[in-house]
């Protein structure tokens, strides 16, 4: 894995590795990578490159054991939540605890909500210009899609926060259309034909899904579905939070309180 492509916080050893979401979105788990450094904790923060899940899965897989010391506390946001839990389901030797930020839900019939739920959150001339955005996404190659997807994470920012910190989003996300097209069709099938689900039988460490209340993938998609499945599993609900706990006005402590804890630090 090229250097470029890992960016590395506090002294090692490095036991815990943070995994963006996206699929696409490198750099956007610096400031939670920062936050634990500064708190003592040396921490990885693997930039995927990959435009399949396979190649992700093993750029991921190959960042860990060349750099971190294993079992890792494996934490991912979003995409990266289900990208852990499949490399976690796939490597159970590589991690000691999985932890998932805001995760994307489990099973297919959660998935409408979802999108009602954004749709509901945006003026009737945003939801229009979603509807170009989409568009030009699923448009040929020569189209501006570095744009628009910049664009449609912007909006997706407005209708997945509650109270945003005015320095809680750096501009320091890499965003790639490309990857996102390339990994997420995979992904989303996995959720749609249940292969999701069926690698919970496969995870041998704890689990941990710490989830906004004002996230649009619902809690319930996340909390009941492996809370029925995992042999041990924990779910904590933030109150008047978003998608990202870090960026929240009311949360963003509280957030770091939990997660610190789940990392064993006091």
């Amino acid at each position: 894995m090229p250097i470029d492509n890992l960016k590395k916080y506090g002294t090692p050893p490095f036991s815990t590795v943070l995994v963006h979401g996206g699929p696409g979105a490198a750099g956007e788990m610096a400031p939670v990578a920062r936050r634990l450094a500064y708190s003592g904790i040396a921490a990885l923060e693997p930039l995927q490159t990959e435009s399949t899940l396979r190649r992700q899965l093993d750029e991921l897989k190959d960042s860990i054991i060349s750099n971190a010391e294993c079992p890792v506390y494996l934490i991912g946001f979003s995409w990266g939540a289900w990208l852990s839990f499949i490399l976690a389901a796939e490597n159970p030797s590589l991690v000691k605890k999985l932890i998932l930020i805001g995760s994307g839900v489990f099973e297919e019939k959660y998935v409408k909500n979802l999108h009602e739920t954004r749709l509901a959150r945006l003026s009737a001339d945003e939801k229009k210009e979603l509807e170009v955005i989409l568009d030009i996404l699923k448009g040929p190659e020569d189209s501006d899609k570095d744009a628009a997807f910049q664009r449609f994470g912007a909006l997706l920012s407005k209708t997945d926060s509650f109270s945003p910190c005015e320095d809680g989003e750096k501009n320091e996300i890499d965003f790639s259309p490309d990857i996102f097209n390339g990994v997420w069709p995979e992904a989303a099938a996995m959720r749609k034909n249940g292969m999701l689900m069926k690698l919970c039988s496969k995870i041998k460490c704890p689990v941990t899904a710490i989830h906004g209340d004002h996230d649009p993938s619902l809690a319930d998609g996340v909390q009941k579905p492996l809370a029925a499945s995992l042999r041990e599993f924990k779910f904590v609900l933030l109150d008047s939070c978003g998608h990202k706990p870090w960026i929240e006005r009311y949360a963003r402590e509280q957030f770091y309180e939990i997660l610190q804890s789940e990392l064993e630090v006091f």
